[in-house]
């Protein structure tokens, strides 16, 4: 444990330690926690704000708190929802993976039912942020432009999961930005196939923008993993 938390944002401080030692493997999936009153006085805190912290946990199904009894950890793979996402620091390979294979798999869809339902601004902005990557300076840009063309793609496929999942994502990107960098290795090479897939999209062929958006994700996923 780490020593006194200063009073401001005190649950959050609280919050924050225990999600870390429960992600990180220090609390084991279904050992019991301190005792409220231990960990008040570890962490130099009042048990209300113990209480809230363990209550918050509770929320993102880390931990099972249970009147009378130990308060246990979950297994959070298992117990976890999308939001789970937004709480791993983490970005070691066994992360890495399944994400970049889930981003495959939803924006080749993603791209399949964009190309019926995106409106004609949808489709102009497409068309211009695929230029954008071929035109970008660097790979700072050309991460910020595929961010952009993904999500575009999301919102034109008009499918709310989609949306909320691609929302969670963003809590784990946009901090790690820099970790994401291979996501855009050899921008230039692969500016054709966004503008590939803003024209399919744009034509309304549904296979072709599935097809091409497969292409890209892949490499893209290749690219992460290798």
């Amino acid at each position: 444990m780490v020593g006194p938390l200063s009073r401001s944002s005190v649950a959050d401080l609280i919050v924050a330690e225990l999600r870390d030692a429960i992600l990180s493997g220090r609390y084991a999936p279904g050992e019991r926690l301190p005792t409220q009153r231990k960990l008040a006085a570890e962490l130099s805190v009042n048990i209300s704000s113990i209480r809230e912290a363990l209550s918050r946990l509770e929320q993102l199904r880390l931990v099972e708190v249970r009147h009378g009894d130990a308060t246990r950890v979950l297994d959070w793979r298992a117990s976890g929802g999308l939001e789970a996402l937004a709480l791993l620091g983490s970005l070691e390979l066994d992360v890495i993976a399944p994400l970049f294979e889930a981003r495959r798999l939803l924006l080749v869809e993603a791209a399949r039912l964009a190309a019926s339902r995106r409106s004609p601004e949808q489709a102009d902005q497409l068309h211009e942020l695929a230029s954008g990557v071929l035109a970008a300076d660097d790979d700072e840009a050309a991460l910020l432009l595929d961010w952009t063309f993904m999500t575009t793609i999301i919102e034109a496929a008009d499918n709310l999961v989609f949306r909320l999942i691609m929302n969670s994502v963003r809590e784990l990107y946009l901090p790690n930005a820099g970790a994401f960098r291979g996501v855009v290795t050899g921008w230039r090479t692969l500016a054709p196939l966004y503008a590939a897939i803003a024209q399919a999209i744009d034509a309304g062929d549904a296979d072709l923008a599935a097809a091409k958006m497969h292409s890209l994700a892949a490499i893209q996923e290749q690219q992460m993993t290798a």
